[in-house]
Protein backbone atom coordinates (compact mmCIF):
# COMPACT_ATOMS: atom_id res chain seq x y z
CA UNK A 1 0.00 0.00 0.00
CA UNK A 2 2.94 2.65 1.04
CA UNK A 3 4.64 1.29 -2.32
CA UNK A 4 1.54 2.38 -4.38
CA UNK A 5 0.86 5.76 -2.67
CA UNK A 6 4.89 6.52 -3.29
CA UNK A 7 4.57 5.82 -7.05
CA UNK A 8 1.38 7.81 -7.24
CA UNK A 9 3.27 10.67 -5.55
CA UNK A 10 5.93 10.47 -8.04
CA UNK A 11 3.85 10.54 -10.77
CA UNK A 12 1.93 13.40 -9.62
CA UNK A 13 4.91 14.85 -8.86
CA UNK A 14 6.72 14.21 -12.60
CA UNK A 15 8.22 17.13 -14.07
CA UNK A 16 6.23 18.88 -16.85
CA UNK A 17 8.47 18.07 -19.18
CA UNK A 18 6.41 14.35 -19.00
CA UNK A 19 3.98 16.24 -20.58
CA UNK A 20 2.80 16.15 -23.95
CA UNK A 21 4.04 18.96 -25.68
CA UNK A 22 1.69 20.03 -29.04
CA UNK A 23 3.23 22.84 -31.04
CA UNK A 24 2.32 23.77 -34.54
CA UNK A 25 4.21 24.15 -37.66
CA UNK A 26 4.48 28.03 -38.01
CA UNK A 27 5.09 27.84 -42.05
CA UNK A 28 5.26 25.28 -44.39
CA UNK A 29 7.96 23.18 -44.02
CA UNK A 30 10.21 19.86 -44.89
CA UNK A 31 9.91 16.98 -42.70
CA UNK A 32 13.49 14.64 -42.69
CA UNK A 33 14.86 11.43 -41.44
CA UNK A 34 17.16 12.74 -39.39
CA UNK A 35 17.79 16.49 -37.31
CA UNK A 36 20.02 17.39 -40.84
CA UNK A 37 19.28 19.42 -43.65
CA UNK A 38 21.09 16.83 -45.48
CA UNK A 39 19.08 14.32 -44.18
CA UNK A 40 16.88 12.82 -46.70
CA UNK A 41 13.52 15.07 -46.62
CA UNK A 42 9.86 12.67 -46.40
CA UNK A 43 7.27 14.89 -46.68
CA UNK A 44 6.15 18.84 -46.61
CA UNK A 45 3.98 19.96 -43.86
CA UNK A 46 1.73 22.62 -43.99
CA UNK A 47 1.85 26.23 -41.96
CA UNK A 48 -0.42 25.64 -38.89
CA UNK A 49 -0.55 21.75 -38.52
CA UNK A 50 -0.58 20.49 -35.03
CA UNK A 51 2.07 18.32 -34.11
CA UNK A 52 3.28 16.82 -30.86
CA UNK A 53 6.99 17.18 -29.81
CA UNK A 54 8.67 14.00 -28.76
CA UNK A 55 13.12 15.05 -28.49
CA UNK A 56 14.56 17.73 -28.91
CA UNK A 57 17.96 17.94 -30.11
CA UNK A 58 19.43 21.08 -30.50
CA UNK A 59 17.77 23.17 -33.02
CA UNK A 60 15.66 20.28 -34.32
CA UNK A 61 12.45 18.80 -33.15
CA UNK A 62 11.66 14.91 -33.83
CA UNK A 63 8.05 15.53 -33.81
CA UNK A 64 4.37 13.18 -34.23
CA UNK A 65 1.66 14.48 -36.69
CA UNK A 66 -1.74 13.01 -36.74
CA UNK A 67 -1.17 10.39 -38.72
CA UNK A 68 1.00 8.68 -36.22
CA UNK A 69 3.69 9.71 -38.82
CA UNK A 70 7.39 10.69 -37.20
CA UNK A 71 10.25 13.20 -38.45
CA UNK A 72 12.44 15.85 -37.80
CA UNK A 73 11.89 19.13 -38.45
CA UNK A 74 13.92 22.53 -37.51
CA UNK A 75 12.97 23.93 -34.02
CA UNK A 76 12.45 27.79 -35.69
CA UNK A 77 9.86 26.08 -37.98
CA UNK A 78 7.61 25.46 -34.84
CA UNK A 79 5.30 27.81 -33.12
CA UNK A 80 3.58 27.23 -29.52
CA UNK A 81 0.53 28.07 -30.71
CA UNK A 82 -1.69 25.48 -30.08
CA UNK A 83 -3.81 24.11 -32.91
CA UNK A 84 -6.06 20.56 -33.43
CA UNK A 85 -6.96 18.95 -36.24
CA UNK A 86 -10.38 17.46 -36.85
CA UNK A 87 -10.10 13.51 -37.14
CA UNK A 88 -13.68 12.64 -37.49
CA UNK A 89 -15.52 12.25 -40.71
CA UNK A 90 -16.64 15.47 -39.00
CA UNK A 91 -16.80 17.36 -35.95
CA UNK A 92 -19.41 19.38 -34.72
CA UNK A 93 -18.87 22.75 -32.83
CA UNK A 94 -21.27 24.08 -30.53
CA UNK A 95 -21.88 27.00 -28.78
CA UNK A 96 -21.86 25.47 -25.61
CA UNK A 97 -19.98 21.89 -24.28
CA UNK A 98 -23.26 20.51 -24.60
CA UNK A 99 -24.20 17.61 -26.89
CA UNK A 100 -27.77 19.29 -26.93
CA UNK A 101 -26.39 22.93 -27.82
CA UNK A 102 -26.65 24.75 -30.73
CA UNK A 103 -24.45 23.60 -33.44
CA UNK A 104 -22.01 27.11 -34.48
CA UNK A 105 -20.78 24.78 -37.44
CA UNK A 106 -18.92 21.27 -38.70
CA UNK A 107 -15.47 20.87 -39.64
CA UNK A 108 -14.51 17.72 -41.78
CA UNK A 109 -11.76 15.76 -41.29
CA UNK A 110 -8.25 17.15 -41.43
CA UNK A 111 -9.32 20.91 -41.09
CA UNK A 112 -7.03 22.68 -38.60
CA UNK A 113 -8.98 24.62 -35.77
CA UNK A 114 -7.39 26.98 -33.13
CA UNK A 115 -7.44 25.43 -29.52
CA UNK A 116 -8.56 28.63 -27.92
CA UNK A 117 -8.92 26.48 -24.14
CA UNK A 118 -9.92 23.91 -22.09
CA UNK A 119 -13.59 23.27 -21.60
CA UNK A 120 -14.85 20.80 -19.30
CA UNK A 121 -14.01 17.54 -18.81
CA UNK A 122 -14.13 15.74 -22.66
CA UNK A 123 -14.89 19.00 -24.45
CA UNK A 124 -12.23 21.92 -26.28
CA UNK A 125 -12.99 25.74 -26.85
CA UNK A 126 -11.59 26.22 -30.30
CA UNK A 127 -11.44 28.55 -33.12
CA UNK A 128 -12.07 28.67 -37.03
CA UNK A 129 -9.88 30.68 -39.41
CA UNK A 130 -13.09 32.56 -40.24
CA UNK A 131 -13.50 33.90 -36.58
CA UNK A 132 -16.65 31.44 -35.63
CA UNK A 133 -15.80 29.31 -32.45
CA UNK A 134 -17.47 26.66 -30.06
CA UNK A 135 -16.94 23.12 -28.22
CA UNK A 136 -15.97 20.74 -29.51
CA UNK A 137 -15.74 16.78 -28.44
CA UNK A 138 -12.62 16.12 -27.54
CA UNK A 139 -12.78 12.66 -29.21
CA UNK A 140 -13.21 14.18 -32.79
CA UNK A 141 -10.19 16.06 -32.78
CA UNK A 142 -6.06 15.50 -32.68
CA UNK A 143 -4.20 17.53 -30.60
CA UNK A 144 -5.45 17.53 -27.03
Amino acid sequence: MRRAAATLALLLAAPASWAIDYLSVAEAAAMYDAPSQKAHPLFAIAAGTPVEAVVTLDAWVKVRDAKGELAWIEKRLLSPKRMVMVRTDRAEVRVQADEKAALVFEAEKDVVLEWVEAGPLGWARVRHRDGQAGFVKAQQVWGL
